[in-house]
Order: C-alpha cells, then sequence, then structure tokens
C-alpha cells in the first residue's frame, strides 16, 4: 500500500533504538525525511546510517535529551515545517511506589507527559495551516492495565491521553490526527528492565520471569518492533485522516477487556 507520504517530513523522538527506531524505519521507507533524536550521538548516528542504506531516505539526527527546551527547539529547527510527529520517550524504571520521592514523580510527569505536550505545541498550528498532520504518541500498555512498579508510567501517560483526546478534536477538522500506540511486551532494550524487576518480585531468575511471561500473552511471544512501526506508518498515513483521539493497544492479546 501507498501510504500517501512520499516527501512528508517527520520527527521521531527516542528513536535510535527499539520501537521509536521501527517506527523512523517503516517511516523511512514510506518516503519520508525523518529527523531523529536520541540522547547518545554515537548509536544516534549508527542508525542513522542504517536506515539510509536500508531506504535512500534522508535522515538527519539531533541528539540530546528530549525533554531539554533546547533540543526540542533544534529538532523542529531541523524539520522546518513537520508534517508528523512521533512522540516518544523512555519511561521511568520499574520502581515500587513507596520507593518514589518528590524528584522521582516530577521527573516521570516531566518526561511522559509534559514534554510530548510541549513538542505538540511546537508542531500542530504549522500542521493545521498546512491541512495535514500526523501526531503519534508512543505510550504503553499499562495504560489501558496498569501494573505494579510502572505506577509512575502509568500515570504520566494516562495524564497525556487525557490531555491531547480534546486537543485531537480541536484540531481534525483541518486533517491532522493525534493518536496513541500502546505497547505490550516487545523484544527491545527496555524490556530486560521489566523481566529483572519481574524475577525479583517473584524470587526467580530471569529467564524463568521471561518464560512467565511470554505465557501469559496469547500469542505466546513478545513483539517484534516492525511490527510496531508499521502501525504507526498506517496511522501516520492518507489514509488514516478519519482515525483520531484513539488509543491502539498492541500486546499480543494480553489485555483481557473489550475496550
Amino acid at each position: 500500500m501507498d501510504l500517501g507520504l512520499a516527501g512528508k517530513t517527520a520527527i521521531i523522538c527516542a528513536s535510535s533504538h527499539g520501537l521509536g527506531r521501527a517506527c523512523a524505519e517503516e517511516l523511512a521507507r514510506a518516503g519520508c525525511r525523518v529527523v531523529l533524536n536520541g540522547r547518545e550521538a554515537g548509536p544516534l548516528e549508527d542508525t542513522a546510517a542504517s536506515i539510509r542504506a536500508q531506504t535512500g531516505a534522508i535522515v538527519e539526527i539531533v541528539a540530546g535529551n528530549i525533554g531539554d527546551p533546547g533540543v526540542q527547539q533544534a529538532l523542529v529547527q531541523t524539520a522546518g515545517a513537520p508534517d508528523i510527529l512521533v512522540n516518544n520517550n523512555g519511561g521511568p524504571p520499574p520502581r515500587g511506589f513507596r520507593e518514589l520521592d518528590g524528584e522521582a514523580i516530577h521527573a516521570g510527569l516531566d518526561a511522559n507527559m509534559v514534554t510530548p505536550i510541549r513538542l505538540v505545541q511546537q508542531v500542530v498550528d504549522g500542521m493545521v495551516e498546512r491541512r495535514f498532520g500526523r501526531i503519534v504518541c508512543i505510550t504503553s500498555g499499562s495504560v489501558k492495565s496498569p501494573a505494579a512498579g510502572l505506577d509512575l508510567s502509568s500515570g504520566g501517560r494516562i495524564g497525556l491521553h487525557g490531555f491531547l483526546a480534546g486537543v485531537a478534536r480541536e484540531v481534525a477538522s483541518a486533517n491532522v490526527t493525534i493518536n496513541f500506540l500502546l505497547p505490550g511486551l516487545f523484544a527491545t532494550r527496555r524490556l530486560g528492565g521489566v523481566m529483572a524487576f519481574a524475577a525479583k518480585a517473584q524470587s526467580v531468575d530471569v529467564e524463568t520471569a521471561e518464560a512467565r511471561g511470554r505465557e501469559r500473552i496469547p500469542a505466546r511471544r513478545f513483539g517484534d518492533p516492525a511490527e510496531f512501526g508499521a502501525a504507526c506508518a498506517f496511522l501516520c498515513s492518507a489514509q488514516a485522516g478519519f482515525i483520531t483521539g484513539q488509543s491502539l493497544l498492541i500486546d499480543g492479546g494480553a489485555y483481557p477487556g473489550v475496550l
């Protein structure tokens, strides 16, 4: 399927590894010029080189913490007139809620709620003027099914959903959409931390925790980041203009509810 994205410009946050990288790869394959972001310049350069080699796309990078206003400004300036924003940021490490002090709570909320909102504020008006925009926020399956140890991550991301749900309705008539992708357990670097926390909580080794994790997923496996990237690219496509304010859970059937 031609996604109608040739010549579009996409900002993909936290895209040197994992799900962000998978989204960048798929958008580049769809014909986008992509602007990548990551904390470390070395891995970011490696990712950019790989995507260029695979797709022939124009790939630019802005290294630094996406929570830094200067990095946000550099991303938007490098993109010029972005058509697509993929909001993504690493979640706080799993911790019991009793261990969270005020500083940790504020840092988690800033990373997973305030920062993506600030980025939307900086790009959405240009999208409205050009009558095309796609904003996809990568959050977490824990938004639908909160899990112990992920309380701060769940709380901040639930707040982001609530905040941007109204914004999505405000800009929909200008062909600007805002949607959310909620990953379950995917084979990324973050999975290691989640499994280590689970192993400690269950008093088992990490291999056993991983086996139990797969067993709880009806698909009986962890997700492939490429599957996630393909879903992101579709939500950014010209054909997805009637989909907005929605939360797409991608978890292999782990969430047992209907809604």
